[in-house]
């Protein structure tokens, strides 16, 4: 799992680390909001550089966000592609024959592009900084006033907090069985359409049986524990806020309004 940074916990010593999970939660939802408000460069290099000093603060080094956003290069490629294709507005930046590249084409995908980047910026640090238990808490205590309307706040925050645990460790298997099945012969990356197709199913075969495997032991050990959905639970670690946590939600609203004004000024 060295290579994968999507939902994984760092355990570092930092200042982020130390943060109220709700509130990283929080700061990190104003956030996400505020990056599809259409602000304009300026508002987006405002965005880079808070996500920029989040990180350092974090001690997240600059390869563990490459790796997770690398697996985005193929979307923003065929988004370019899609675009370019498509949009045929603004000044020409190239022709080849009758076909043109207009700049509108180029500027919508760097715009997508610096979303992107600045989600997975974001979520990134959440999850590299908050361990699952952790994440579990702060959702649940988040969704407590839903459960006045019958919402299973718990159930939902298990749930998502399962769900990020397994998104690395069904990554590592995936390439576990890739690995294996070159072992055996099975070439991935060359061959006829059909033998493509037969690569790929025996990819996701074995993928799913250890997928249901794992959701099966999981389950086992749940109520082997006595865990019992929808039951009252008792806490041993109990969630407090502190002064850094105010400080973290007042810079994310204070950024958020920032580029809400912005977007209201262009």
């Amino acid at each position: 799992m060295g290579n994968i940074a999507l939902g994984r916990y760092l355990p570092l010593d930092s200042p982020i680390h130390k943060m109220d999970p709700r509130a990283k939660i929080m700061a990190m939802l104003i956030m996400l909001i505020a990056i599809f408000f259409p602000s304009g460069w300026i508002g987006y290099g405002i965005m880079f550089a808070v996500a920029a000093m989040m990180i350092l603060l974090a001690k997240l080094e600059v390869g563990f966000i490459w790796r997770a956003m690398r697996p985005m290069l193929f979307m923003l490629v065929f988004l370019l592609i899609i675009n370019i294709l498509v949009v045929k507005t603004g000044p020409v930046l190239a022709a080849i024959g009758s076909f043109e590249i207009h700049l509108d084409a180029v500027t919508q995908t760097l715009y997508i592009a610096v979303r992107l980047l600045l989600m997975i910026m974001f979520t990134t640090c959440l999850t590299a900084t908050t361990k699952p238990l952790d994440m579990t808490l702060g959702i649940e205590d988040l969704l407590k006033p839903f459960e006045k309307i019958h919402v299973p706040a718990h159930e939902i925050a298990m749930l998502i907090s399962i769900a990020l645990r397994f998104i690395p460790d069904l990554i590592d298997e995936t390439q576990r069985i890739i690995k294996a099945q070159e072992s055996r012969g099975v070439d991935m990356q060359e061959g006829k359409l059909k033998e493509k197709i037969q690569a790929i199913l025996s990819l996701i075969v074995p993928l799913f049986v250890s997928a249901f495997q794992r959701a099966e032991d999981l389950a086992n050990a749940m109520e082997a524990r006595g865990y019992m959905p929808g039951e009252p639970r008792t806490r041993y670690k109990v969630l407090k806020m502190a002064g850094r946590d105010y400080i973290l939600l007042a810079g994310a609203l204070i950024t958020g309004t920032a580029m809400a004004v912005l977007a209201w000024v262009i």
